[in-house]
């Protein structure tokens, strides 16, 4: 099945929504650039600025990654009101959505301040539905749109890399950025920064956390536990680095009704939303001493997909398989908003860009049936611990750097395709405003986030908006035809745990 569709690569990358391909827009330094409009600017101290090197990754030809993120509209939308918006936004003030990347004289690519950014050329306007079938049900045609988008088009090389969509018939705007530009959480910041509160539009709403991190060891403890904490992350970390090399190489998932592989990037996709109550959430995290929202969302997936692969392949896959998924973390230190709003404001290095890395997270398919529920989330706790004990994600990161730096975007490139296409799924986890806030006047009701397409036939980006959480689920259809199932398996788990912590505190 996979040469099939691998035969046809070369002629996909010869196709894009505006006559260009990943392959050209790649090569082409002018079509990667990113911005968003901001007036003229006389001096512009921020002009030829090397671009950072995961930034260059993500304009190679097999990672071109933009991102996409939907919001959804509670009125009818106002084209007037949301241009006038993002002319005055904090959004269009940002040094590097106002400029181009171009060629230095050394050949490397560089950003470059532009002058005057059009709004009109980067606001698109759809009128007419996406599908006639899909006239009642908005979300279901913003996934429709979105899922084309995923593998279909590119950004237009005649100005910034930086689009807005509004689907006028479903009351949903579409954010597509260039992932050269800044990851998900610096975006998600500035997102909030810029879209005042609906109710309070000279309020900056609120970002929720991550979590806090644990204490560090205090003086108050023993050398001894200081020696213990020292080995555990010593001999973690050499176990993950091992496997994340022998990934990049020849390990790999064994194949199951989820998998991707070569050249799976270019099929076409569909798109669920899983919907989730971050009440839900934290209840259940109570059920475990010291659990994160993060240990549930893994929790979720793991006995989301064992529900899934029972439904797909009864009998099919033995006890405990191991599933092997690339999670994406950010390697910031947590900032309110206002002082991330500060730093952005001043170009500053310590908050922009990308800033994230990634680690390989193991899960193992336990038959639904014979399992509790809230063991799902224990055996993701201990999975958990164990990667924030170690230094994989840094590792990774740094690695990365390196070999784009010294050894070539091209060994870099192919190294981390590699791995993927030797995992089974990605996942990320991005935190959201936790108060409402509105474009144009127009409050958001919600907030969802996905990229372009990777070699994985499954992709999960969930991102929490005030007191909802949202699963965007990325799915080769020719592989995985009912992600609205696989939506309601993940949506089934977190319930279940709920009723079993339920249960576990009223004995």
């Amino acid at each position: 099945m996979y040469k099939k569709h691998k035969a046809s690569k070369d002629h996909r990358n010869m196709e894009s929504h505006i006559g260009e391909s990943k392959e050209t827009r790649a090569n082409d330094p002018s079509s990667s650039s990113l911005s968003l409009c901001m007036g003229s600017s006389a001096d512009d101290k921020f002009s030829d600025e090397p671009i950072t090197p995961i930034g260059g990754f993500f304009l190679q030809p097999q990672m071109d990654q933009i991102i996409h993120c939907a919001m959804g509209f509670k009125n009818p939308i106002d084209i007037a009101a949301i241009k006038s918006h993002l002319k005055t936004s904090l959004l269009l003030s940002h040094p590097r959505f106002s400029s181009l990347m171009v060629r230095g004289p050394r050949g490397l690519r560089q950003w470059h301040r532009t002058s005057h950014v059009d709004v009109d050329h980067h606001v698109i306007v759809v009128h007419n539905p996406v599908t006639a079938a899909s006239n009642f049900d908005h979300e279901a045609a913003a996934n429709a749109y979105l899922a084309d988008l995923s593998t279909s088009s590119g950004l237009s090389a005649d100005k910034p890399l930086w689009e807005f969509h509004l689907l006028m018939a479903h009351n949903c705007g579409v954010f597509r950025i260039h992932h050269a530009l800044g990851d998900g959480a610096s975006l998600m910041s500035l997102f909030s920064a810029s879209f005042r509160g609906a109710e309070e539009e000279e309020k900056l709403p609120a970002l929720g956390s991550a979590g806090k991190k644990r204490n560090r060891v205090n003086g108050e403890k023993g050398w001894w536990v200081l020696l213990i904490g020292f080995v555990g992350t010593v001999w973690f970390s050499l176990i993950f680095v091992v496997e994340f090399a022998l990934r990049s190489l020849w390990v790999c998932d064994r194949k199951t009704e989820i998998s991707g592989g070569d050249g799976v990037e270019l099929w076409p996709r569909k798109l669920a939303t899983a919907r989730f109550k971050l009440q839900d959430m934290k209840l259940v995290k109570k059920a475990v001493p010291n659990a994160t929202i993060n240990d549930v969302l893994v929790g979720v997936v793991s006995a989301g997909l064992s529900r899934y692969l029972d439904h797909r392949t009864p009998n099919g896959l033995p006890e405990g398989l191991r599933i092997t998924g690339v999670v994406m973390v950010n390697l910031r230190e947590q900032h309110r908003l206002q002082e991330q709003s500060d730093l952005m404001k001043s170009n500053s290095g310590s908050s922009w860009g990308n800033k994230f890395s990634t680690f390989l997270l193991p899960i193992y398919y336990k038959k639904s049936s014979g399992t509790e529920p809230l063991e799902y989330l224990r055996r993701a706790k201990v999975i958990m611990d164990r990667k924030k004990q170690s230094l994989e994600a840094l590792f990774s990161y740094k690695v990365g750097c390196f070999l784009m730096t010294y050894l070539g975007a091209e060994i870099a490139t192919w190294l981390l395709y590699r791995i993927v296409c030797n995992t089974s799924f990605a996942i990320s986890n991005i935190v959201g405003p936790q108060e409402e806030i509105a474009v144009g006047g127009n409050p958001v009701t919600y907030l969802r986030v996905n990229t372009s397409s990777l070699p994985h036939a499954l992709t999960m980006h969930m991102v929490s908006y005030v007191e909802r959480v949202d699963m965007q689920i990325s799915v080769a259809k020719d592989i995985i035809p009912d992600p609205e199932f696989l939506a309601k398996c993940f949506e089934e788990a977190l319930l279940d745990m709920k009723e079993a912590a339920h249960c576990e505190t009223n004995d």
